[in-house]
Formats: structure tokens, sequence, C-alpha cells
């Protein structure tokens, strides 16, 4: 079997160069593959699309961005994966989310060629990444609070089960939703 080499561990669109902190990733991930039995097989066929590194109030997390079609095998080595990442960047919270794409409506009256798939809305797309974030937890409700000034918060209900398992993330969760999106998001169990 191929060694992994942290250069099969990205894939970027052509012509796209990752940049020193996804090489860094991709190495880490190239790591776990060659020394984390578990985690070797499922590794062994994943790439990621691109990585960044965000400030959490002082603290620095990674966002994994993954390929659509290879989101369900993360998901399988999800816990795993997450813990062993975490331990290698001493400690920074990891997220991994699914590299989607928004098409953005068209101008009406222009006659579009195809219905734009709902998976490729804005709203969709930013559903997803909400519960790329949180998985494996269930997002068990959703409520939209207009703040007085007029500027928006989502307010989000997570299994109560998981609170504690969760709890330290939850800072993370809306600063990379916020990067993302651009919105505010609440969590609460």
């Amino acid at each position: 079997s191929r060694m992994a080499t942290p250069r099969s561990k990205i894939v970027k669109p052509k012509g796209q160069e990752p940049d020193e902190f996804e090489e860094t990733v991709a190495g880490a991930l190239a790591e776990l593959e060659s020394s984390v039995p578990e985690l070797k097989v499922a590794l062994s066929v994943l790439s990621i699309s691109s990585a960044k590194e965000i400030d959490v109030n002082g603290k620095r997390a990674v966002i994994m961005f993954v390929p659509v079609p290879q989101l369900k095998k993360f998901r399988k080595i999800h816990a795993r994966l997450v813990q062993e990442l975490e331990k290698k960047f001493s400690g920074k919270h990891v997220v991994i989310v699914a590299q989607r794409r928004i098409i953005r409506t068209e101008p009406r009256g222009h006659l579009f060629k195809q219905q734009r798939p709902r998976s490729r809305t804005l709203t969709a797309v930013h559903e997803n990444i909400l519960e790329d974030l949180v998985y494996p937890t269930e997002i068990v409700g959703k409520r939209l609070r207009v703040r007085t000034d007029g500027s928006k918060l989502v307010k989000v209900a997570l299994e109560k089960k998981e609170q504690n398992n969760l709890e330290y993330k939850l800072e993370t969760f809306s600063a990379v939703y916020k990067v993302l999106t651009g919105k505010d998001v609440n969590f609460e169990f």
C-alpha cells in the first residue's frame, strides 16, 4: 500500500496550491493515517479541499473543509479523528465542514436553463454548515430572534444528552459559523 503523503491528503481546485497552514493540516492527516491503525483504512481514501485557522476569543480553532462526497466517510471516523487532530494541534478545537457551493438566485426575467437545486441555496448551505459543525449531535430546534437594533440571532437547541461532551466547544461553533456565514448563532440545550 502506498505511503500517505501530505500532498495526497489535500486536493485543491485546479491550479490552486495549498498554503502553509493547509500543508500542516494535510501533514497531520498523513501522519495519523500511518500511525493510528483505527484510522488507517478510512483515511487512506480521504482528503480535504482546504483548511483555515480562525481566532476564537484569543484561542485558535481549525476548520477543515472536506469534499461533500467524502463527508459520510469522514463522519464514520469523526469522533476519533477530531480527538487525534486536537491532540496534534495542542488543544486547538477542530471542526469538519463540507465544502459546499452557493449558487445565487438569477435575476427575475432571466431565463435560467435549469432550476437551482435546493442544496445550493444560501439557506440550505447555511443549515448544512450548522449540522456539520455540531455533528454527531442532533439539532432539536431553531428560533430566529430579531434584536431591537434589527440584527438577527439564530438560537439553536441541541440534544440535552450531549451537553457534557459539547459544552466546551460551543463558543468555537458560534465563531466558525460567524466566519463562514456572517450570521450570529447561539447554542442551548
